[in-house]
């Protein structure tokens, strides 16, 4: 069965140690985190902190993964930003790395695909210089939220390091199918995010309902049985269901993220069992 994780943005900031821990008690194989906590939203009261700044929380969070079982799955914040120098973030790869992580989340703001082509060509080879993955994120940020571009993009880049990150809401939300991710090369989906979703939009925007609302596995109206089904087994899924109305209603981040672990690993066993 697959690897199962728990993306940073279903706990709304909470500290990497406490992370661990929490996603070891629910037998969870790895979690999605970044150097910094997501702003703009904190219901649990977190307190700030950063693995960029702290090397002490470092030490102590690679001694918790040990002790726990859980590694990283992924770490996020790499992105490409009109005039400013992708090479910038070279500090952090070297972190990435000391925390025991492999592979690193990419998404571009610049809406030219040949331009993010070229950054991202530039962060491939300086990951690949410290033997880190990257997964470029489809969304609707950049240029590649739909499948020909993204697998042009990939085309581009050209490198073995490189791949794409499919995250079924932004995946249908957008517009593409479950014919169109049949037919994708399971190579080059290096990483999945699972979340549940309507297909009529919630909210003002769809970046607040990607941000702060989405569902448990099986909630929602996508296609994420035959989603899950066509996802290569050494491929990790990772949960990114953040629920702000659950936060609001006063349940702590275990009450939250538990279900959607019960539900995502039950639809990956019912998978196996086929």
């Amino acid at each position: 069965m697959n690897q199962l994780g728990i993306e940073r943005l279903s706990v709304f900031g909470m500290p990497p140690v406490q992370f661990v821990v929490l996603a070891a008690d629910l037998g969870c194989d790895c979690i999605g985190i970044g150097l910094t906590p997501t702003p703009g939203y904190n219901p649990d009261g977190h307190p700030d902190w950063s693995l960029r700044d702290d090397p002490a929380l470092r030490r102590e969070m690679v001694a918790a993964m040990r002790d726990r079982g859980v590694r990283i799955s992924i770490v996020e914040g790499f992105a490409l930003v009109p005039g400013h120098d992708i090479r910038t973030c070279a500090a952090d790869l070297d972190l990435v790395r000391e925390l025991g992580g492999d592979r690193i989340a990419c998404v571009s703001l610049d809406k030219d695909l040949q331009r993010t082509i070229d950054g991202f060509a530039v962060l491939a080879e300086m990951a690949a210089q410290r033997d880190l993955l990257v997964s470029a994120e489809m969304g609707s940020l950049g240029p590649y939220g739909l499948v020909e571009p993204a697998l042009a993009l990939v085309r581009g880049v050209g490198m073995d390091n490189f791949s794409l990150l499919i995250d079924s809401m932004h995946f249908f939300r957008l517009g593409n199918t479950i014919e169109q991710f049949a037919a994708i090369d399971p190579a080059l989906i290096g990483y999945v995010q699972l979340c549940d979703a309507p297909w009529a939009p919630r909210f003002d925007t769809y970046m607040e309902e990607a941000m702060y609302e989405r569902m448990a596995p099986g909630d929602g109206e996508l296609p994420l049985h035959e989603f899950v089904r066509l996802i290569a087994p050494d491929v990790t899924v990772s949960l990114e269901i953040p629920i702000r109305s659950l936060a609001e209603q006063g349940l702590g981040p275990r009450e939250r993220v538990a279900p959607c672990v019960d539900a995502a690993r039950a639809m990956l066993l019912a998978r196996e069992e086929r």
